[in-house]
């Protein structure tokens, strides 16, 4: 990072250094902790451009009224030469209005940092592990997994932009039942490539045609060895030769995707070294796991069920609704004690944790935190957890459910949506709302040119950009900001806007939320939009005025800055800011 402040941290600075003083001058006593000081837009833009609650949370520890150290704050403020006024409002918040040079400076600014505008230290070098897609390794990438594959594609990108270190994680389920239906499927394919599966693919399999390869490059490595032997003699060689197959085909849709991880976790890998009898051991030592029975499932009669002692979790102590098996009565772990264990191993390298998981995990989100605060909290300071939820997309053609894949047999796969509308759409679209809410993908309304497609809103403004600084330079205008006082009010409204873009990123990294950046490139946008149609109507708005070079590069040094915010914001989500549409 350069020495260069932008809007925010500057003035955060300056707020410090009014606040030294005053603790220079005796108005407040040495060592307060300033940790709660903020520095924000204020909720009604028409209190001003900035406030602060300084003053309301400094006074109490200091002995003193909220107001009156307000006061001497604001007084302290006004000397600023970017502060047009500062003024009081309710007990002791401090409203900024800013003088025209607070805004050109920021210009400035954007234009020295580039790319790097925006980028922060808040994470300190912390290492994230987020945790993302984890389909299990049984076919092709659908659009069931294409959510949240972009939610924390895009989140370790923001992470990693607000400075943090970020390990991007896929947790591969090879270890449960489903990865035998896979070999068990995979061997069906491979005797219909000999000719020797007769009739139809039997019923609980996988009835994709995407197995067929396989099958086929079986059949020459193995001929018919293993066409009628028992199940035992082929089952394990099978899995593997699947697993390994899916995951080469998983990668290759998520590389459609832009998406790569760092690091892909092995169930079947964790069991086999015994990292699941580890964390019980140490869950015993501490007296988190103990051997209990289980209540009888509440409103159901079950003929069959009996009591059976098996080891619990002392789940109940950290918030979850009842302890939690991690074995079966058989000795196998339950999906709970394999998590468990796999959590615990992450943890070791990480200082925080992100999973991202569809909605239809939701009753396991309280076990596994509770997993989690145990494993990592002896020393009384868990690791940070968290789960993000993204639910499920429907897919649409003109309001129509669509079709599922012959392919893949009973959905619509990654490959197929990007091949139809992009990359860019695709991973655009699945932040252009809260991963919580339900959300229609729309063939046709995702590809549309109009302003209420936001993917194609956003991109159109940068394209205008490009095409406007471009016919610029065909007629010897460039930008510069030699005359940027020459700027009125609503070519600073839209600087004010594009200003946010570092508390943005910061904001956006804290809570683990990428979709705000996409909401932010929206409206900064549609600043955009909204001055250029001001030229339609007047051409002394325009960016070009050939009669006058003065604001003519004052007004394309405005465009390129916001252009260099919108390629930003772009670069986090992973989508191409387009030079011309």
């Amino acid at each position: 990072m350069t020495g260069i402040l932008t809007l925010h941290a500057g003035f955060a600075r300056a707020i410090d250094a009014a606040l030294d003083a005053l603790e220079a001058g005796g108005t407040l006593p040495a060592g307060l902790n300033r940790g709660a000081v903020a520095i924000e837009p204020p909720r009604d833009p028409a209190h001003g451009d900035l406030a602060t609650n300084a003053a309301m949370v400094l006074a109490r520890p200091a002995g003193t009224n909220p107001r009156a150290l307000a006061e001497a704050l604001a007084a302290k403020l006004r000397q600023l030469p970017a502060v047009a006024a500062a003024e009081i409002a309710g007990p002791g918040f401090i409203n900024l209005r800013l003088a025209p040079v607070a805004w050109l400076d920021e210009l400035r600014a954007i234009a020295a940092l580039g790319a790097d505008y925006g980028r922060s230290t808040m994470g300190a070098g912390s290492r994230v592990n987020v945790e993302y897609v984890s389909a299990n390794p049984t076919g092709p990438m659908h659009m069931g997994h294409c959510r949240g594959a972009v939610v924390g594609d895009a989140l370790a990108s923001l992470l990693e932009f607000a400075g943090h270190r970020v390990i991007r994680e896929y947790y591969v389920n090879d270890a449960g039942a489903q990865v035998d239906v896979l070999a068990r499927s995979v061997h069906w394919r491979y005797r219909e490539a000999l000719g020797t599966a007769g009739g139809e693919m039997p019923e609980g399999l996988y009835p994709g045609d995407y197995l067929q390869p396989l099958g086929v490059a079986l059949a020459h490595e193995f001929a018919a060895r293993y066409a009628d032997a028992p199940e035992g003699e082929w089952l394990a060689l099978f899995r593997t030769r699947a697993v390994a197959a899916m995951l080469e085909m998983i990668r290759a849709d998520l590389a459609l995707l832009g998406i790569t991880h760092e690091r892909f976790a092995s169930e079947a890998e964790l069991q086999a070294a015994g990292k699941p009898a580890e964390a019980e051991a140490w869950l015993r030592a501490h007296d988190l796991v103990y051997d209990g029975v289980l209540e009888a499932p509440k409103g159901k009669q079950l003929e069959d069920w009996e009591p059976v002692a098996l080891p619990l979790f002392r789940s109940t102590r950290f918030g979850d609704d009842q302890d939690r098996p991690i074995r079966k009565s058989d000795g196998s772990w339950t999906y709970f004690g394999a998590d468990l264990a796999y959590h615990f191993e992450k943890a070791r390298s990480a200082d925080a944790l992100v999973d991202i998981w569809g909605a239809d995990h939701a009753g396991t989100v309280k076990r596994i935190k509770a997993a989690v605060a145990a494993l990592t909290g002896a020393d009384g300071k868990p690791t940070p957890f968290e789960v993000k939820l993204v639910q499920m997309v429907q897919l649409l053609r003109d309001g129509e459910p669509v079709k599922m894949s012959k392919r893949a047999g009973n959905f619509v796969t990654l490959a197929e949506v990007v091949g139809e509308v992009g990359k860019d759409v695709v991973r655009f679209t699945m932040l252009t709302r809260k991963p919580e809410a339900q959300m229609d993908f729309d063939f046709a309304h995702v590809v549309a040119a109009s302003r209420d497609n936001p993917v194609f809103y956003v991109q159109y403004a940068h394209a205008r950009i490009c095409s406007t600084l471009r016919k610029a330079a065909a007629e010897g205008l460039a930008p510069g900001d030699a005359a940027l006082d020459r700027l009125g009010a609503e070519e600073l409204a839209l600087v004010a806007r594009a200003a946010q873009f570092p508390r943005q990123i910061e904001a956006a990294a804290t809570a683990r939320e990428p979709h705000r950046i996409a909401f932010f490139l929206h409206e900064l946008a549609g600043g955009f939009h909204t001055y250029w149609n001001l030229g339609n109507d007047r051409p002394d708005k325009r960016f070009i005025v050939a009669q006058d070079r003065e604001i003519t590069g004052a007004r394309l040094f405005l465009a390129a800055q916001i252009g260099q915010v919108v390629r930003n914001g772009l670069a986090l989500l992973g989508v191409a800011a387009v030079e011309e549409m």
